[in-house]
């Protein structure tokens, strides 16, 4: 039986999508790589003979030559170079170091990250930092270009993407061209928008930092939050 005839929440892909790469064997993993197997065997079988002549290490099934994998009759050559290329991409990921998240646990942490997008910039932006319980950063995201209206910066959208990345907690900021560090009534207002927003939400929000070339205003540090 070929895959596609196979029952729905037993294909790889398929499988893949609603339980998570983890979820799958080694075989299945493998299948979807090579894509599919001969007539008479399915990618996932054909990969579960090739893993047993390897004792399922994954190591030894690295340690394959091109040819040797061209042996098993449904492996030619795109599908050998698929699987090659799989396993030096495995030894190459256990070789990197784990990438280090930026530690935006303060205002002055902030400022320095968020310096470099809004330096060079003659009108504004507005930027939301998503953080984790660690306050380490999960993702940064522009907000708006051109100014931090109630329009352009939407309050439901900023908790909308906290919530898909499951962030704890959040911080806001923008730019003023002008070098001017004085807050807005309009900036009090988001401030206080956001902050209700997040209390919500089970939200922490961290605070709200002005940014400027060479400075900034916190309003954690200024007691406004």
């Amino acid at each position: 039986m070929k895959i596609n005839q196979w029952a729905e929440e037993d294909r790889p892909r398929e499988k893949l999508q609603r339980l998570g790469a983890e979820n799958l064997t080694n075989a299945e993993l493998l299948a979807i790589l090579i894509g599919s197997g001969t007539p008479e065997e399915t990618a996932v079988d054909l990969m579960k003979r090739i893993l047993a002549d390897c004792k399922n290490n994954l190591n030894t099934l690295g340690k394959k030559t091109q040819r040797e994998l061209e042996a098993y009759h449904g492996i030619g050559e795109a599908k050998a170079v698929t699987i090659l290329a799989a396993c030096e991409l495995g030894k190459r990921r256990q070789r990197e170091q784990i990438e280090k998240r930026k530690d935006l646990g303060s205002a002055t942490a902030i400022y320095n990250y968020m310096h470099s997008h809004m330096q060079d910039l003659d009108v504004e932006e507005a930027w939301v930092l998503l953080l984790n319980q660690s306050y380490k950063l999960i993702k940064a995201e522009r907000l708006s270009h051109g100014g931090i209206s109630e329009t352009a910066v939407d309050i439901r959208l900023i908790l909308k993407e906290a919530l898909l990345h499951n962030a704890t907690i959040l911080v806001f900021c923008h730019n003023h061209p002008s070098n001017n560090l004085r807050p807005s009534k309009q900036d009090d207002a988001i401030t206080e928008r956001l902050q209700k927003a997040c209390e919500t939400m089970r939200i922490y929000f961290l605070d709200h930092v002005i940014i400027t070339d060479g400075s900034y205003y916190s309003y954690r540090e200024e007691g406004r939050l």
